[in-house]
């Protein structure tokens, strides 16, 4: 069953994608989401989102003038910084704890929701075969492990073909990572080369005899 394999390794690859690298982007959109609906956090998700937005043009305006030249408009700026900065770290305090329990919740619907469908998917199809092995290809114990647990002998189930796709999507995704660590560090050593070394001044002195 060709779409059947197919649709196997896409609700793995998207399981393994939503577990690690969505999910953080997953759950920052939702909880966005969320904040312009009317509940109960929206009106102080707004306003927090004001008074960041008042403390960096606060910033920016104490960085633009001097505090020797202009002290007076500069300690203004100061003092509104500092108490909006103070406003804004006690409207996150309650918001933070609440979007701490808002993302467990949505990584608990996430993992039920996907690996609900996987589970109705292998509960579905358990005694369907995905493809069938050559005869003798395999001995009879490896037959009978790759149709485990109610596909035909000589057959691969869609449980194991489920872990297959599973293990081949971690392996590539850990080989992905190690060469763009690899990458990064011949980056940084290339950056490095590029600078001129620097010469202590008792390297360069000569001993005069």
């Amino acid at each position: 069953m060709p779409s059947l394999l197919l649709a196997g390794l896409i609700l793995q690859l998207i399981i393994h994608l939503a577990s690690t690298v969505g999910g953080p982007a997953i759950n920052s959109f939702l909880w966005s989401l969320w904040n312009k609906l009317p509940t109960a956090t929206s009106a102080d998700y707004k306003h927090a989102t004001t008074l960041r937005r008042e403390i960096v043009r606060l910033k920016r305006e104490m960085n633009a003038i001097s505090p020797q030249d202009q002290f007076v408009k500069w300690a203004k700026l100061q003092r509104q910084h500092d108490k909006a900065v103070a406003d804004y770290d006690k409207k996150t305090q309650g918001l933070k704890s609440f979007e701490s329990s808002f993302n467990t919740t949505i990584n608990v619907l996430r993992w039920l929701f996907f690996n609900g469908l996987r589970f109705l998917l292998q509960t579905y199809y358990q005694k369907t075969p995905m493809f069938w092995l050559p005869r003798g290809w395999v001995p009879g114990y490896i037959e009978w492990l790759l149709a485990f647990p109610r596909a035909p002998t000589g057959s691969v189930s869609v449980q194991v073909w489920f872990a297959a796709c599973m293990a081949v999507i971690q392996i590539a995704a850990s080989a992905v990572g190690a060469v763009r660590a690899l990458r990064i560090q011949q980056e940084g050593t290339k950056g490095n080369k590029g600078q001129p070394m620097k010469v202590g001044a008792e390297g360069s002195m000569k001993k005069e005899l």
